[in-house]
């Protein structure tokens, strides 16, 4: 395109103002409209951040000037507004997770084909160099074949009215903080586990703590820990038949003064391990320059796959948690 793809966010979200900062920093996107249910809320947001104009959300998916929506909105409305703004011809990010089953996902994937725009689930790590030079020292063999992946994301939550409580809204740990180990090991393995099995902490009758095990076709064993109630931490171990990866995945390595993450090749405990220094980049901008590439050249089949794998992995550890028999 000869002009920067114009992009409105569909909610006023939190998590929206970090997006456009990130934005900022990019030269393919402008943000160029928010939309809010509230319009006291929506012109708010709009002075706060610089935003030309703040509408409702059925005048932003009406907008003829508007390429793209981004969609920070609560898990349970992502299916339903995602595929209102890829009718109205809009290419759509939306935010991790995609869709709360399978099922979601793949009328939300059909929504984009039908109409044509491109559909990509929002996770900035996987833009980042830290990720692909992860990806590519496992692609070469550095570690050997992968064996087992244990990664873990939690925080305290403490305010007991936030929306993330809310079952209605598709609240929980996992959806919130365990979508992320789950995405990490799909990348590496490549495709849905074979077999789960999963433990959860309820309060509120969403998971505030939560533990699952993926079996693989490979043969990997993964293991994912979640919770809304412990210290701050996001990290993933990856062991192989010829050494370890241990590494933070971050979103933002923008936020650390040396980013890196840690390799050490071999099986005996006295090799060295190497700190392999990355670029300090935000999360945002990539995610936002990959999502324009996909505009520009196509949608990603990988990513496609990968997002439809993490709906039903999501919900299918959801059900095993709770004790629902699955298929």
């Amino acid at each position: 395109m000869n002009h920067p793809i114009r992009l409105g966010i569909l909610g006023a979200a939190r998590i929206a103002a970090g997006f456009v900062a990130g934005a900022r920093l990019s030269q393919r996107v402008e943000v160029v409209a928010v939309g809010s249910r509230d319009a006291a809320k929506a012109a708010e947001f709009a002075r706060a951040h610089g935003i030309e104009r703040a509408l409702s959300y059925e005048e932003l998916l009406g907008a003829m000037d508007i390429d793209a929506v981004y969609i920070p909105l609560p898990n349970s409305l992502h299916a339903p507004w995602s595929i209102a703004a890829l009718r109205a011809g809009k290419h759509v990010l939306c935010e991790k997770p995609l869709a709360l089953s399978e099922a979601e996902a793949l009328e939300m994937f059909e929504a984009a084909d039908a109409a044509s725009v491109v559909l990509l689930e929002g996770y900035p790590y996987l833009y980042q160099p830290m990720m692909q030079q992860i990806e590519r020292l496992i692609a070469e063999g550095a570690i050997g074949e992968i064996q087992t992946i244990t990664a873990a994301c939690g925080f305290t939550l403490n305010n007991p009215n936030d929306i993330r409580l809310d079952p209605s809204l598709g609240g929980g740990a996992l959806l919130d903080s365990g979508c992320y180990p789950v995405s990490f090991i799909r990348q590496l393995i490549g495709n849905r586990p074979t077999r789960v099995s999963a433990v959860a902490r309820w309060r509120n009758d969403v998971d505030e703590t939560l533990a699952a095990t993926l079996e693989f076709a490979s043969g990997a064993i993964a293991q994912v820990t979640c919770s809304f109630a412990t210290g701050l931490h996001r990290s993933a171990l990856i062991a192989g038949s010829g050494g370890i990866i241990e590494t933070e995945f971050q979103n933002h390595t923008i936020r650390s003064q040396t980013p890196s993450f840690r390799l050490r090749r071999g099986s005996d405990w006295r090799n060295p391990t190497e700190t392999i220094p990355v670029p300090r980049e935000d999360g945002f901008r990539l995610e936002l320059d990959a999502f324009v590439d996909m505009i520009e050249h196509g949608d990603s089949a990988a990513r496609r796959a990968a997002s439809i794998d993490n709906a039903w992995t999501l919900a299918e550890i959801l059900n095993i948690a709770r004790g629902v028999a699955t298929a």
